[in-house]
């Protein structure tokens, strides 16, 4: 009767994974279905727990870094993650002592700063973005390639 709550446990986890795809709970699916075969086989409650934990984590150690390579492939940044190493211009002076400072990119407006606590850019610059910080773009003055 035990060995059917690994069953119980590898479902919960499947379906888990399902909804997330996160690459997170598979691994101890698989451990709870090695687990539960282990139960019809005849091995007691610590051999099953023992088999749950070592496998789990084998899984885990040997195959998550290949499978996240390979699944998360085409994984693109999204929102204000995409803006960073993009150009902007200064809309208005960026003086981070002051907190002023304003760019745009993509047509639209944002707060920004320098990573210097007393960085100055003039209204115009040609910015790259470095970071975000809040609803702050960090930006650098744009270097000019000397050919």
């Amino acid at each position: 009767m035990q060995t059917i709550y690994w069953l119980i446990l590898f479902v919960i986890l499947l379906l888990i994974e399902i909804f997330t795809m996160g690459l997170t709970t598979i691994w101890f699916a698989a451990g709870a279905l090695v687990a539960f075969l282990a139960g019809i086989l005849g091995f007691g409650m610590a051999v099953q727990l023992v088999v749950f934990i070592v496998v789990s984590t084998v899984l885990l150690i040997l195959t998550r870094p290949v499978a996240v390579k390979y699944f998360n492939k085409e994984c693109q940044k999204t929102n204000a993650e995409s803006l960073i190493g993009q150009q902007a211009l200064v809309l208005e002076d960026v003086d981070t002592l002051k907190a002023q400072g304003r760019v745009e990119v993509r047509g639209q407006e944002w707060s920004a700063k320098t990573d210097e606590p007393d960085g100055r850019i003039p209204k115009n610059t040609v910015v790259t973005i470095e970071g975000i910080q809040g609803v702050k773009l960090i930006v650098k003055e744009k270097e000019e390639k000397n050919v």
